[in-house]
């Protein structure tokens, strides 16, 4: 049995409520987490740049000039820096753009009109809106498409499980551009070899991802790669390669503070994914309880 709509309402208001609290928790949760990711991602990247230069290629890491060993150093001391301020520029524009949204707040639904004799408006356009908010609800949250190809309008639940999403493809996004940014200047350099192309680097970043346990050392890639000999008769050449491969599980796992910031963002998320499906529940109830009351007050007995 449906619930009278004022009940209705008032609970959809607390869940407002309680979702503005952990919007704030989860924004305040990400800014620290960055802010310590940024850190860590620069120590792991001298540590891995150290590795590469000393372990992988010592011959050529010796080979190079004092002035070329200073200025590769620079760089990649000024690369780890710009990744600390690029992890916390993404929550900053992040934060002030969602999809489909006119502006930087999140949609509100819009609350009931209700009409001092009826306990739901009648008219025309209020019983087609009734209509339309009935069937637009699936069984889960998730962003989807009407019948003519239009993005529905998020809810407040859906910006904020959007905007979490891209907190975390931006993560990802950032370390595999500053793995490739370091390997660049390696290779620039004479450490990596210069037929390794960057795409080939990637894929197999890829590969070793997808096999659990693989990873020999942490943040590196190890890559055996076969080159094809000059003579015919010889067998194909295979050389080691070993370059940079940040992987955010390896820097959390390195350093105890960063992991616990990870855990404070599972338990929030497990939060938000409850919340979610609480407001979804209840928004349902409500544009249930619109329609019957639409259909009682527009029926009539022959």
């Amino acid at each position: 049995m449906i619930r009278p709509a004022e009940q209705i309402e008032q609970d959809l208001v607390v869940l407002e409520e309680k979702l503005a609290l952990l919007t704030q928790e989860l924004q305040s949760t990400y800014s620290q987490y960055l802010t310590l990711l940024g850190q860590a991602v620069r120590q792991q990247l001298i540590m891995a740049s150290y590795q590469v230069c000393t372990q992988g290629y010592p011959e050529s890491f010796l080979g190079l000039s004092l002035n070329t060993r200073q200025q590769l150093q620079q760089q990649l001391k000024e690369l780890a820096q710009r990744t600390q301020e690029q992890l916390l520029s993404n929550l900053e524009e992040s934060s002030t753009s969602a999809p489909d949204s006119k502006d930087s707040e999140p949609s509100t639904p819009e609350p009931l009109q209700l009409d001092s004799d009826l306990p739901f408006p009648t008219n025309q356009k209020q019983l087609l809106k009734a209509f339309e908010m009935l069937v637009s609800f699936n069984d889960s949250p998730d962003i989807s498409e009407d019948t003519q190809g239009k993005k529905k309008e998020l809810t407040k639940i859906e910006q904020l499980i959007w905007w979490q999403e891209q907190q975390e493809k931006a993560i990802v996004k950032t370390l595999q551009h500053i793995s490739r940014e370091a390997n660049h200047l390696l290779q620039k350099s004479g450490i990596l070899p210069e037929k390794l192309s960057a795409a080939v680097l990637e894929t197999a970043a890829k590969v070793e991802s997808s096999a659990e346990g693989t990873a020999s050392s942490p943040n590196l890639l190890n890559l055996m790669m076969g080159t094809d000999s000059d003579e015919e008769d010889e067998d194909p050449k295979i050389t080691h390669i070993i370059a940079i491969n940040l992987r955010l599980s390896e820097i959390e796992f390195a350093d105890p503070t960063l992991n616990v910031g990870r855990n404070q963002i599972r338990q929030l998320t497990a939060k938000l994914k409850k919340l979610g499906k609480k407001y979804h529940t209840t928004q349902r109830e409500r544009a249930v309880a619109l329609a019957e009351a639409a259909w009682r007050s527009s029926w009539w007995d022959d």
